[in-house]
């Protein structure tokens, strides 16, 4: 049974939770259930190591380096983990894991290498003699909510800068994949944190977060999840700081003269990686008419020869959804898309929480899949005339977290980056592209903030302005 993580102390919650896995649906662990009393007690714990702590920048970078060697010694269980929490291929869960050591050992680096910056005092009129400079401090405590489709990379992406900062952190993971970041403390801990500079807490957001969200004694919140939630965050957060990630309709565009043996596996990958359950997925695929006739063909070939079912199965590329509700929520949208005139051109059913790997053509801009996140390996293709109608509807969507453009025209993707609303266009990729060390975050409904330990551990530190007059 996981337990909770409270005062530095594991201890067990007030209640457990049976978990099960996601393709077979048998048990394979429990999860501990906070009480509101444990919540209180996670965040005065996690205070009280903030203010006790006297870690150096430096003892800060070697505790996460640790951390990462410690995770990446353990791979093989933390694969079988996420495989039964989260559904998982090895293939997931391998890229989980490896991305989850980058993370970290970035976060170490900008942990040791963070500073402020000279202030020109005297550049000002009349002013002689006085010297001015910034430092960098920690917030206190960061609260950090994570969801279930990344459950060890994106928690890493606010533990490792809050750590790196000097903070100390609570932890909120997601109901259906908990265990991972229980492991993910049990490393930090290992690799010689203070247990009191990490507290974690199990059980249902609309009390518990809410429980986090009222404590005024939180500085700082690190949120990925739907942007309904987001909104509740930012609402109740007031002045407080907080970065989100929330919702998105990610979309991809094909020029007429794009590579198509370069972008149909990377927009295969995009789009059905993690059974489609990513926020940056191609949703919403936009394909030049004159290419169409060649590429759809292809493209749907491509989607048919990729394959779907046991996430053990080693040769499995997509495996199932994170529970049988929402896979068969996601095929209603699709039944619903065919009865308004869509086609689909392969895939469309389920069986338990296995979606088949899924592309519509025909579809309106109106339709559930298209003006809607999926969060599903279902794609709409559209095709366009003009480039101007591809940005048009790509655009027309309240949300703006990231594109992709497939072009060999230098000066087309350049200027189609400049009118494309997100808050990452990638050339030559498909919208999931992600490198850990870039800034990684949305524009519009998509939230605010950026992920990337450099510039994450900023948002997690205070400016500090310091002058002396001599």
């Amino acid at each position: 049974m996981s337990k909770l993580l409270i005062g530095g102390e594991w201890v067990d919650g007030e209640s457990a939770q049976t978990l099960t896995d996601k393709y077979h649906g048998r048990e394979y662990g429990t999860m501990a259930i906070a009480s509101p009393r444990q919540v209180t007690q996670a965040v005065d714990g996690a205070l009280a190591g903030f203010e006790a702590s006297t870690l150096s920048p430096y003892e800060r970078y070697r505790i996460l380096m640790e951390t990462a060697r410690i995770i990446e010694g353990r791979s093989g269980k933390l694969i079988g983990l996420m495989r039964d929490e989260a559904g998982f291929t090895h293939a997931d869960g391998d890229n989980e894991v490896r991305r989850c050591v980058q993370t970290l050992e970035l976060s170490a680096e900008e942990g040791k290498h963070l500073a402020g910056e000279l202030v020109p005092m005297e550049a000002a009129a009349g002013v002689k003699n006085r010297l001015g400079f910034t430092i960098r401090v920690p917030r206190g405590v960061v609260c950090a909510i994570t969801p279930f489709n990344s459950p060890l990379n994106t928690l890493a992406h606010k533990v490792g800068p809050a750590i790196a900062g000097g903070n100390a952190v609570v932890i909120k993971p997601s109901n259906v994949t908990p265990l991972s970041a229980v492991e993910l403390c049990k490393a930090l801990i290992d690799a010689g944190l203070p247990p009191r500079l990490l507290a974690l807490v199990h059980g249902p957001g609309s009390a518990i977060g809410r429980q986090l969200l009222a404590d005024q004694r939180i500085a700082f919140y690190a949120f990925t999840g739907s942007t309904q939630v987001g909104r509740e965050i930012q609402q109740a957060a007031g002045l407080r700081g907080m970065q989100l990630e929330l919702g998105s309709i990610a979309s991809t565009i094909v020029c007429a003269d794009a590579d198509l043996d370069l972008a149909i596996p990377k927009i295969i990958n995009a789009g059905f990686r993690k059974a489609g359950q990513v926020c940056t997925s191609v949703q919403r695929l936009f394909v030049a008419r004159s290419i169409a006739e060649r590429f759809i063909p292809k493209f749907v070939e491509a989607v048919r020869a990729t394959p779907y079912g046991d996430p053990a199965d080693p040769k499995t590329i997509i495996g199932p959804m994170i529970s049988t509700h929402h896979a068969e929520r996601a095929a209603s949208w699709v039944r619903e898309a065919v009865d308004g005139g869509a086609r689909v051109l392969t895939g469309g059913r389920c069986e338990g929480a296995l979606f088949e790997p899924t592309v519509l053509h025909g579809v309106r801009a109106n339709m559930k899949v298209m003006c809607q996140e999926i969060f599903a390996p279902v794609v709409s293709v559209v095709e366009f005339d003009e480039i101007d109608e591809a940005v048009a509807g790509a655009n027309a969507s309240d949300f703006g977290l990231a594109a992709g453009l497939f072009t060999s025209d230098l000066k087309t993707a350049l200027r189609t980056a400049k009118r494309l609303a997100f808050g990452g266009v990638h050339i030559n990729e498909a919208s999931s592209a992600r490198i850990d060390a870039m800034p990684f975050g949305g524009v519009k409904d998509s939230g605010f903030g950026r992920e990337g330990p450099s510039y994450a551990i900023r948002e997690m530190t205070e400016e500090r302005l310091i002058t002396v007059a001599y």
